[in-house]
């Protein structure tokens, strides 16, 4: 016999955030609650925020970055160093170099890396779509110059990056990494 707490709607809002990252079940359950004690202040705002994000964010048919405009905004500034593509393995991690200033150029979304064991091959990220961007062709009048590979230092990571230098190997284009180690003295 079952003992039902809660009402199926407040069970489905657990569940779904409960499939947040970082939030298991019980932090899920706090963050339900927490957000019906704070109905107008926090879930309907939330609720209407989400809606609306639903219907106008998409993915940049360029990039890969999502916004609300398609080309994102990012492609579309005229301001941007369209000699430079930065490669990154996610959005989060576009967000993250924006949030730092630490380039001004254009970025191209994977979608992920490589992973044989988890079944991913390059099939199933945007590694063709970057080709098409770097391939010299009449109507791509801005081949870029450079390709920064900006993907994280681990085996996937390195994987896809070598992966993705041979296949632009031969159009001739300087590619270049993100430099990551132990600093001088931090051994």
């Amino acid at each position: 016999m079952s003992t039902r707490v809660t009402g199926p709607e407040i069970e489905t809002l657990i569940q779904l955030l409960a499939k947040m990252p970082g939030l298991g079940p019980r932090s899920a359950r706090r963050a339900a609650l927490h957000l019906i004690k704070k109905k107008d202040q926090i879930l309907r705002p939330l609720a209407n925020a989400a809606a609306e994000a639903a219907e106008k964010v998409d993915e940049c048919i360029t990039c890969g970055n999502v916004d609300t405009a398609n080309p994102c905004t990012i492609c579309m500034d005229i301001k941007r160093d369209r000699n430079v593509i930065v490669v990154v393995e996610d959005v989060a991690d576009l967000w993250a170099l924006e949030r730092a200033k630490a380039v001004n150029s254009l970025y191209h979304v994977l979608g992920g890396t490589l992973s044989p064991l988890d079944g991913i091959g390059p099939e199933d990220l945007n590694i063709d779509q970057l080709i098409t961007r770097v391939a010299e062709t009449p109507s791509n009048p801005e081949k870029p110059m450079e390709v920064i590979l900006a993907v994280n230092a681990t085996v996937e990571g390195q994987t896809t990056a070598h992966y993705i230098t041979d296949k632009l190997e031969d159009l001739n284009v300087r590619i270049t990494r993100l430099a990551h180690g132990v600093p001088v003295g931090g051994e």
